[in-house]
């Protein structure tokens, strides 16, 4: 682990202080500082109130003896300055006098910022009594100021780690929280089924991500928490993953049999228990994160196989007219969507088809699952597609009154008439490209699912070398556009002749990437 910032100035906890003695006389600068020393502390002198100001713009202190009269400003000044700044504004000032004062004197220095008030000849029992009792308060606020900005941080830290949405994204936030909680270099490994996610902070804050294989925590794992569930923090001599090191080391298993999570720190950062349960709470929240991702990827795998079961598992092979079809899921849902594809072979004609069942759910994919077996079926009783509109529209009303609103455009292809038949419910038009350019045809019609008339099918001339797009909103809508810019940024995109599979392919690269939406995009050339 290579060195981070270096830690936040919090003051010492306990036992010997850094205090700078301020005073103008050496006598009396000389006995408090004796006595001081005597009593173990590190003494700084200074002689005039700027030259205490230096120092403590340079230096940590942990408190400040203040003589009141000083040659070039009062220590009234000098502590109004030092209490104004917010580096400076907790630490611990006694005034001195070395003359007698009247009691409104004390009242002054005290309203003035000072954190006690002493008059010359000063008993050494009270002052070194004085000073103990100013240096436990500022230690006591001290720590209650960094378990509180050590808990903000925890906090965000582990907002971060439950927000990443990915295994390296995982690390990286585990990685980050646990430098920036603990003021140190930091590392954070997760195992998966076939190596290890690495996170390493830099110099900078940064993370740096890398893969490893497995043995490279196997051991520590092993002698940190065994085989064992739960999670335990131990220090580690020169561990694999930085030699020559002793590291303090979270091992995290949520239940029997999953794979660990390891966020280790360098030791020295990790010495109370206080720290080292913030380490705990890092590790255990990774844990449950990972766990979380694995159970996701294990969703979307088995919704991505449930919804491909449910698409046709090959196209028709019709000479003179070759077509392509694709299907990418959203990349941000596990869930199951409703859009699919169709392409039913009517005995020398074609009906393609292509839909959009709204929702993701599994609701929506058993809708879309009916869809299609009856569109099958219908195109088996009529090859008019307007009439195969109405009977879905019939049955979506009567058996999906509420969850079977659905979007649907047929194409019936007559490569012998040349011609296709087009109707439309609610769905994307049909992209027509040939040598006179690319255009959306002009067929509407309302959505399926709310018993609504249907027009009829329009026919439309198909020569040789025409290109037909059929798509799904979710390749050309984006939050912040309308459907109309991102249609046209399709018609624009869309060239007249090239390989159909590079042809959707480029389509989905250019335009599918990060979609909350599924994509179906199906294409077909008049050869």
């Amino acid at each position: 682990m290579s060195p981070r910032n270096p830690r936040r100035r919090w003051g010492s906890r306990s036992g010997p202080a850094r205090i700078l003695v301020v005073d103008d006389l050496d006598a009396s600068r000389y006995i408090t500082a004796s006595w001081l020393r005597r009593s173990g502390h590190v003494v700084d002198e200074a002689i005039t109130g700027r030259a205490a100001l230096t120092a403590l713009g340079e230096n940590e202190f942990d408190l400040v003896m203040l003589d009141v009269h000083l040659p070039d400003m009062s220590g009234f000044e000098v502590c109004e300055i030092i209490k104004a700044d917010p580096a400076t504004a907790a630490l611990p000032v006694i005034h001195v006098s070395a003359t007698y004062v009247e009691p409104e004197d004390k009242t002054v220095g005290l309203t003035r910022g000072a954190d006690a008030y002493l008059t010359e000849p000063v008993d050494p029992g009270e002052l070194l009594a004085t000073v103990e009792a100013a240096l436990r308060y500022y230690r006591a606020r001290m720590l209650a100021e960094q378990l509180a900005d050590r808990l903000t941080r925890l906090t965000r830290a582990t907002l971060s780690i439950n927000s990443a949405d990915g295994f390296d994204a995982l690390v990286a936030a585990a990685a980050a929280g646990a430098a920036d909680v603990l003021d140190t270099a930091a590392v954070a490994m997760l195992v998966t089924d076939s190596d290890v996610r690495v996170g390493t902070t830099g110099d900078a804050g940064e993370v740096d991500l890398r893969t490893e294989e497995v043995p490279l925590i196997t051991g520590v794992v092993a002698a940190v928490l065994g085989d064992g569930e739960g999670v335990e923090v131990s220090f580690v001599d020169s561990p694999p993953w930085d030699p020559g090191t002793r590291a303090a080391v979270v091992v995290a298993r949520s239940k029997l049999g999953r794979p660990p999570v390891c966020v280790a720190v360098e030791a020295s950062a990790a010495q109370t228990p206080e720290e080292r349960n913030l380490l705990v709470q890092l590790g255990q929240a990774t844990a449950v994160a990972a766990d979380g991702l694995r159970a996701l990827t294990e969703e979307h795998l088995l919704a991505l196989t449930l919804q491909r079961s449910l698409l046709p598992s090959a196209l028709p092979v019709l000479p003179g007219l070759p077509m392509v079809a694709r299907y990418v899921p959203a990349s941000a849902n596990a869930e199951i969507g409703g859009d699919f594809y169709e392409v039913i072979d009517l005995d020398g004609r074609l009906l393609v088809a292509i839909g959009d069942v709204c929702g993701h759910s599994i609701e929506a994919a058993t809708v879309m699952g009916e869809v299609r077996h009856a569109l099958r079926a219908y195109a088996i009783e009529t090859d008019n597609p307007a009439t195969i509109l109405t009977k879905l529209d019939r049955m979506l009303v009567r058996y999906h009154p509420r969850g079977g609103l659905t979007t649907m455009c047929l194409v019936l292809v007559d490569l012998e008439a040349g011609t296709m038949e087009v109707a439309n419910a609610g769905h994307v038009h049909p992209l027509v490209v040939d040598g006179d350019g690319a255009r959306f045809l002009d067929v509407g019609g309302p959505l399926l699912g709310i018993d609504l008339p249907h027009p009829p099918a329009t026919s439309f001339p198909l020569p040789d070398g025409t290109l037909v797009v059929l798509t799904t909103d979710g390749l050309v809508e984006r939050s912040d556009s309308d459907l109309d810019e991102g249609m046209e940024s399709l018609r624009t995109a869309v060239s007249h002749g090239g390989d159909l599979d590079g042809l959707a392919d480029g389509l989905l690269e250019r335009f599918g990437g990060g979609k909350r939406d599924d994509i179906a995009l199906l294409v077909f050339r008049r050869a």
